[in-house]
C-alpha cells in the first residue's frame, strides 16, 4: 500500500534545486541520462569513488593539497581511507565567507538577542585561536565545551578546529557524573564553559558543577568562562584581548580527528566516537547542499543543545554561506508560541526540531499557521520517529507548501542515512529517501535484503563519515564490536526499518528495543503510531518483559490532562492495536504513568525501562532528562503477576 502524498515539489523548485543542478553535472560529465532520483542514487552507490569526488568538486572544498586517490579500500570496511594525501582544515571551510552578512543569530530564553556577521565571526575566531596557541593548545589536543547553545560555543569550536585540535562538548544540563563519564575518557587540556544558563525562566549557575568537574580532571590546565547570566565570573574577554586579525589554519589529513562525540550511553558507558575533519565536512556538504537544498543567505535553525550531533550538523551550514540560528532554553517559555514567534519574526527558511516538539505543539492545540512563516521552505524532524498524526498536523496547521523532512542517522555517523529530498514528494509516515552515497539495506538475520519488509538497517559499503574509531580503543576492538559484529564487515546501525518500492523509508525504532513476543519481531513505533492517535493518550512507551522463557509486551501510557486509565479505555486501546497492527502487538498489560523517560536530546528511552523492570541498574542515568520517573515503572511492573 502506498502512503498518502502530502506534498509534491513544484517544477520551479525542482529545476532551481541544487540536486537538480548536480544531476545535470553528472549526466553531462559521464554521458548519462539520469532523470529520477532513484537513478541518481543507484549511480551514487555503484560508483562510490566517482560520486564522492563529484561531491568534493561540487561543494568547492577549500584545501591546500590535492588528493591523489579518492578511496583506498581494504578487506575490512572500517579501515577504508578517503582522499589520500589531501590537506585541509574544517574551520577554514566554515569561515570561507568574509562579508557583512549575518553568520549567527542568537536568541536566549532570557530575551537576550545578538547577531554576528561573517567578518565578525572570522575576527573573533582569529583572536581566540591565537589565545589558545598562547596557552599551549596544539594539534591533537582536546578542548572540551560545557556550554549552552550560544555564539561563544561556535567560536571556541572553530578556534579549536583551526589549530587542528579536537573539540568535544556536553550541554550544561548534564549532571556531573554524566560529564565526567565523557570527558574523563579524553583528557581535555582546556575547558570552555559559561557562568550559567536559563531554563523555564530560572537562572542556573554552572559554577559549583564546573568546579567539581575540573577538580576531577587532572588533565585540565585552563578553564575559560563565558558570560551569560552576568555572574561576574567570566574571563572570556581575555581570549579577545589581542590584535590578531588573521588565522593560520593548520592543514591536516582528511582523516584527522575533528570531534569526539558520545553515544547516549543508555545501553552502557558512553562510547567516545571520533569523527574526522574531511568525513564530517564532505558528508555535511552533501546533505546541506543536495538534500536540504540549503542556499547561500538562507537562515537555518535546529532546536538542539551543544551535546547533540545536530548542533555540529547545524554549524556546518556556515560553509554554504547560510546564517545559522541558535536558540538556548525551553521552546515553550515564556509561552507555548515563543519559539514559533521568534522564527517567524526572523523569517526562517529551514526549521529543524524534534518529533517530540511537533507532537507537543499538536497536543497543546497550537496552530503555527497563526504566524506567516513567509520564507519557510522546509521543516526537519529527528530524534525519534515522526508519527503519522504529526505529518497531517504540519500540513493542516502549519504550512501546506512546506517540505516536511523526517531525517534519521545519528551521533555514530554525525549525519543521516535517510532524509529529505527537494525533488521528491512527501509521503505520510515516510522519510523521503536514502541519502546519496549511502548503500542502505534492510537485512533479515540471514543478511537477505528485501523491499517492503522490516529488517535491520545496515550499510554494506563504506562512506566518508564513518568514525575514525573510538578514543583509546586498542585495535578498534570496541568499534568493531559496536557496528560490525552482528553482520560481518557490514555496518549494523541498530535501527529497525523498511525500505519501500518507491524508495521511501519507515523507521520502526531501535532494534535493541524491538519487542519479540512469541518470536515475532515488532518495532515499538508500530504501537506508538496507533496508540497515540487516541484522543486521551498524550504519550506512550512499550517494552518487552522476559517471563517464563518468552517475552510479554508492557505498554505504559501518559494520558492527557486529568484522564484516568479505565478498563473501557484499556479495551479501546487493545482493539485499536489489534485492528491496526495485529493480535501479536496487543500488550499483556497496559498501565498509566505520570511521565515517559527521554534522553536530554529528546529520544524516548525504552532500554532504561527494560533495565529497571528486570531489576538491573540503568547505565548512564545522567543521559536521561527525567530519571525520577523510572521508579514508577519498577513499582508497577513489580506488581504484575508472573
Amino acid at each position: 500500500m502506498t502512503n498518502k502524498i502530502l506534498w509534491n515539489p513544484p517544477i520551479s523548485l525542482i529545476e532551481d534545486s541544487n540536486i537538480f543542478e548536480f544531476q545535470n553535472i553528472i549526466n553531462h560529465k559521464y554521458n548519462l541520462s539520469i532523470k529520477k532520483y532513484s537513478e541518481l542514487y543507484k549511480w551514487s552507490i555503484s560508483n562510490i569513488d566517482d560520486f564522492w569526488e563529484e561531491i568534493w568538486d561540487y561543494s568547492k572544498i577549500v584545501y591546500s593539497h590535492p588528493y591523489t586517490e579518492v578511496i583506498k579500500s581494504t578487506d575490512n570496511i572500517w579501515e577504508t581511507t578517503w582522499f589520500i594525501d589531501s590537506k585541509l582544515n574544517y574551520a577554514e571551510n566554515l569561515l570561507r565567507y568574509k562579508n557583512d552578512s549575518i553568520a549567527i543569530y542568537f536568541f536566549g530564553e532570557n530575551q537576550l538577542r545578538s547577531q554576528i556577521t561573517f567578518n565578525e565571526l572570522y575576527n573573533n575566531v582569529a583572536k581566540v585561536a591565537f589565545s589558545f596557541k598562547e596557552m599551549g593548545i596544539k594539534k591533537g589536543d582536546r578542548v572540551a565545551g560545557f556550554m549552552p547553545n550560544m555564539p561563544e560555543a561556535v567560536i571556541a569550536m572553530l578556534a579549536t578546529a583551526s589549530i587542528g585540535a579536537i573539540w568535544s562538548s556536553c550541554s550544561p544540563d548534564f549532571g556531573i557524573d554524566g560529564v565526567l563519564d565523557r570527558f574523563s575518557q579524553i583528557n581535555p587540556k582546556l575547558i570552555i564553559s559559561s557562568d550559567g544558563y536559563y531554563y523555564k525562566g530560572k537562572e542556573i549557575s554552572c559554577t559549583n558543577k564546573l568546579n567539581k568537574i575540573t577538580d576531577s580532571l587532572d588533565s585540565v590546565e585552563k578553564v575559560i568562562i563565558a558570560n551569560y547570566i552576568n555572574s561576574g565570573e567570566s574571563n572570556w574577554s581575555e581570549l579577545l584581548n589581542n590584535n590578531q586579525t588573521d588565522i593560520s589554519f593548520e592543514q591536516v589529513d582528511f582523516s584527522h580527528p575533528l570531534y569526539i562525540m558520545y553515544s547516549s550511553g543508555t545501553t552502557g558507558k558512553p562510547k567516545s566516537i571520533v569523527h574526522s575533519v574531511g568525513g564530517t565536512l564532505l558528508q555535511h556538504y552533501k546533505e546541506h547542499l543536495l538534500h536540504v537544498n540549503l542556499k547561500k543567505n538562507d537562515k537555518i535553525f535546529y532546536f538542539t543543545t551543544c551535546g547533540w550531533m545536530m548542533w555540529n550538523w547545524l554549524v556546518s551550514s556556515l560553509s554554504i554561506g547560510a546564517s545559522i540560528v541558535l536558540y538556548d532554553g525551553n521552546p515553550f517559555f515564556p509561552n507555548n508560541e515563543s519559539l514559533l514567534k521568534i522564527m517567524d519574526d526572523l523569517d526562517i527558511n529551514i526549521f529543524g526540531t524534534s518529533a517530540k516538539y511537533i507532537a507537543s505543539l499538536e497536543s497543546l492545540d497550537i496552530r503555527p499557521n497563526q504566524f506567516k512563516f513567509t520564507s519557510l521552505k522546509s521543516i526537519l524532524s529527528t530524534g525519534s520517529v515522526l508519527s503519522p498524526d504529526s505529518y497531517e498536523y504540519v500540513y493542516k496547521n502549519w504550512k501546506k507548501t512546506v517540505q516536511l523532512s523526517s531525517i534519521s542517522g545519528g551521533t555514530d555517523i554525525i549525519s543521516c542515512f535517510a532524509l529529505g529530498n527537494p525533488i521528491l514528494p512527501v509521503h505520510k509516515n515516510e522519510l523521503q529517501c536514502i541519502g546519496l552515497g549511502m548503500s542502505i539495506k534492510s537485512y533479515d538475520n540471514n543478511m537477505n535484503h528485501e523491499l517492503n519488509r522490516k529488517g535491520e538497517l545496515v550499510c554494506d559499503k563504506p562512506f566518508p563519515s564513518m568514525p575514525v574509531g573510538f578514543w583509546k580503543d586498542n585495535n578498534n576492538a570496541k568499534y568493531i564490536n559496536a557496528y560490525f559484529k552482528y553482520f560481518p564487515n557490514v555496518w549494523r546501525h541498530g535501527d529497525y526499518i523498511m525500505i519501500n518500492s518507491h524508495g521511501g523509508v519507515t523507521i520502526y525504532g531501535r532494534s535493541d528495543a524491538t519487542l519479540n513476543p512469541g518470536g515475532v519481531r515488532i518495532g515499538t513505533s508500530e504501537i506508538y503510531q496507533i496508540v497515540e492517535q487516541h484522543h486521551k493518550v498524550e504519550n506512550s512507551v512499550a517494552v518487552g518483559q522476559n517471563i517464563s522463557g518468552d517475552e510479554r509486551i508492557l505498554l505504559f501510557l501518559k494520558l492527557k490532562d486529568s484522564e484516568i486509565l479505565t478498563e473501557l479505555l484499556i479495551d479501546e486501546i487493545k482493539i485499536l492495536i489489534k485492528n491496526n497492527c495485529s493480535p501479536r502487538h496487543i500488550p499483556a498489560f497496559i498501565m498509566q504513568v505520570k511521565d515517559i523517560p527521554y534522553t536530554i536530546n529528546g529520544k524516548k528511552i525504552e532500554i532504561a525501562i527494560k533495565h529497571i523492570i528486570h531489576n538491573k541498574e540503568v547505565p548512564n542515568i545522567e543521559s536521561i532528562s527525567n530519571p525520577e520517573c523510572l521508579e514508577e515503572y519498577k513499582t508497577k511492573a513489580g506488581k504484575l503477576p508472573l
